[in-house]
């Protein structure tokens, strides 16, 4: 069985970075007294300036750090400077890409990670994983610690872009087909799924697909959407790997990203795309995965998102190259050019 861990603390409060001082004393005994690394970027310095000033103030050790990159090399200047300096713990305040750096220079700095989100577009806050660049063509999944604490104030993610919490639906109910492509993988190799972290993926999945309430600004749908992005990642956590939340329509984003950097798709809604496709390609009913979509207004049409016939048919054919080792129905059927523009010409 594998061995897991889970985040001490969990809040998902209105307001409640107006008293972010007891939140993080709840993730981080005596934390005021301790050297603090909190990490943001120079984009959101004005946004969350207010949150930042009361920071400094509580936590009377700590110390101010911009990232302008999710590079890995950012990520190891963080850890570089923890360790020389002393730091006790690292605060992330920011979206996915200030998260995944913050978090992983906690994992190799090996001190306590707070994760303070400012929007919810991929299932980053809570992952044992960060999505990093190595150079400027290669982006790698980083196995990493699952945060110590998580704070999420619903009143910030009100405020956050609609497309970003679109991206987050999409990552989220990419999990019809990644779940799918798990078992098939476990009948490949005859093994079998972790039955916990496949539940709680699916419910995941289930709180998005089945709930009522599709306003993308309700306080009551961020807190279900945080909740499915949380457990999306603690799924990950159990299990060890990456699967209950990643399978074919994943291998479609990572060869985008590799292949074709210069489309500029965001992860959840290539993964949200990537599924509608990958659920045809498994033989499924793909009708009320589309509806889902169409509820909360994702824009799964490819050629809004410029990806032409020629890239969207190279992208699938070359998406099993990007990740050889996981096996997903993509192993299982033949990627024929004219049957993969069939189905882009029933999407655009």
């Amino acid at each position: 069985m594998n061995e897991f861990s889970l985040p001490y603390c969990l809040m998902i409060e209105e307001g409640i970075y107006e008293h972010l001082d007891e939140a993080l004393l709840e993730c981080i005994p005596g934390i005021a007294d301790k050297k603090v690394m909190i990490v943001t970027e120079p984009a959101l310095q004005n946004v969350i300036a207010g949150y930042l000033d009361e920071m400094k103030r509580d936590l009377r050790g700590s110390e101010l750090f911009f990232i302008e990159y999710n590079s890995f090399d950012q990520a190891m200047e963080l850890a570089k400077s923890a360790c020389a300096q002393g730091f006790q713990a690292i605060i992330g305040i920011g979206g996915g890409k200030v998260l995944d750096v913050a978090k992983y220079a906690g994992f190799v700095a090996k001190i306590p990670y707070i994760c303070l989100p400012t929007t919810l577009s991929n299932d980053s806050l809570a992952s044992p994983v960060s999505v990093l660049d190595i150079d400027e063509n290669t982006r790698k999944t980083l196995g990493c610690k699952i945060p110590t604490g998580i704070v999420v104030d619903i009143n910030v993610i009100m405020n956050a872009p609609v497309e970003q919490l679109k991206s987050g639906i999409g990552d989220t109910i990419s999990k019809y087909t990644a779940l799918y492509d798990w078992k098939l993988d476990a009948a490949h190799r005859g093994d079998r799924v972790d039955d916990f972290a496949y539940m709680i993926s699916d419910m995941a999945l289930n709180s998005l697909c089945y709930h009522e309430e599709k306003s993308l600004k309700s306080k009551e749908f961020i807190k279900i959407l945080t909740q499915a992005l949380v457990m999306g990642g603690l799924a990950m956590e159990i299990a060890g790997n990456s699967r209950p939340s990643s399978g074919s329509e994943h291998l479609f984003c990572h060869s985008l990203e590799e292949y074709y950097p210069g489309i500029k798709i965001p992860h959840g809604m290539a993964v949200a795309l990537g599924s509608v496709v990958s659920c045809m390609l498994q033989g499924r009913n793909v009708i009320r995965l589309r509806e889902i979509f169409k509820a909360y207004e994702l824009d799964i049409n490819p050629m809004n998102w410029n990806i032409t016939k020629e890239i969207f048919v190279d992208a699938w054919q070359k998406a099993p190259g990007t990740r050889k080792e996981r096996y997903t129905i993509l192993n299982e059927i033949s990627l024929d050019g004219s049957y993969l523009e069939r189905i882009y010409d029933q999407l655009v």
